[in-house]
């Protein structure tokens, strides 16, 4: 098993409805581990099955094992890739039409008649990820797994860019006890046996995050060597923080399919 260190640049506007406010629909600035575990293995290790009716189609079947696309089958492989973590990142609105909605309305003005005569009911507003923004990640796979060098994410299917180096297992140490992860986590993933005990919550769909969380149990230490920039194997990982803590055990439903079980 390697553990890669992986560099997303994007290359266009992402956009993804995290939140829907009135007729703004907003981004989050974190980019969701099962949204990229697509991106990164849809038909190659995950199938990608095209119907146009049936009781599955346009229906998300993440964890289900009588949907095709379920991501259980990168457990399968040992393929897990984590959320990723924004290094460099602005926003960018944009204006679009939208179709009428019976149940969408918008706010007035007390006291005012006839405001809608005035009001663009029929405009919304995308808050998306501009192009430059940066990110990283990381994967665990086996040797034989290609990491494609390109992906595209996003409701606007966008072009990001991926760098993918391998971490010396020299710098991996397994430990156990209590550590912080300063990388974003999936709490469904983790394994029954990690306890967390701090975090931040990132709300967004299909299952909110983790940041700069607190737990205990077993996990990964990586540490860079001081020296790093004149060792071989370390001198393309310049953006590897000095020190990062990963859970040990993760895998996709981990905690769901323990409790189910």
């Amino acid at each position: 098993m390697v553990l890669y260190l992986c560099n997303l640049t994007l290359h266009d506007n992402v956009f993804f409805a995290s939140r829907e406010m009135g007729t703004l629909y907003e981004t989050e600035k974190y980019l969701h581990n099962w949204a990229l575990s697509y991106a990164f293995f849809e038909a190659t290790y995950i199938p990608k099955p095209y119907r146009l009716q049936g009781e599955n189609a346009q229906r998300p079947g993440y964890l289900e094992t009588d949907n095709e696309q379920n991501l259980l089958r990168l457990n399968e492989h040992g393929i897990y890739v984590f959320p990723a973590l924004p290094i460099q990142w602005s926003y960018q609105i944009s204006t679009f039409k939208i179709s009428h909605a019976a149940y969408h309305d918008h706010s007035q003005k007390f006291g005012q008649k006839g405001v809608d005569l005035n009001y663009p009911t029929n405009y919304g507003q995308v808050k998306e990820l501009a192009v430059g923004s940066r990110y990283r990640t990381y994967i665990f796979a086996p040797e034989t797994v290609r990491i494609p060098r390109w992906i595209r994410l996003g409701k606007w299917a966008t072009k990001i860019q991926v760098i993918a180096k391998p971490i010396s297992s020299i710098g991996i140490k397994a430990k156990a006890g209590e550590f912080v992860c300063e990388h974003p986590l999936n709490p469904i993933d983790l394994p029954s046996s990690t306890q967390l005990l701090l975090y931040n919550r990132i709300v967004m769909p299909p299952v909110s995050l983790l940041s700069q969380a607190q737990l205990s149990g077993n996990y990964w230490e990586i540490t860079k060597p001081v020296k790093w920039n004149k060792l071989p194997e370390w001198s393309e990982l310049e953006n590897l923080p000095n020190r990062v803590c990963l859970p040990r055990g993760v895998e996709y439903g981990a905690n769901a399919i323990t409790a189910t079980s």
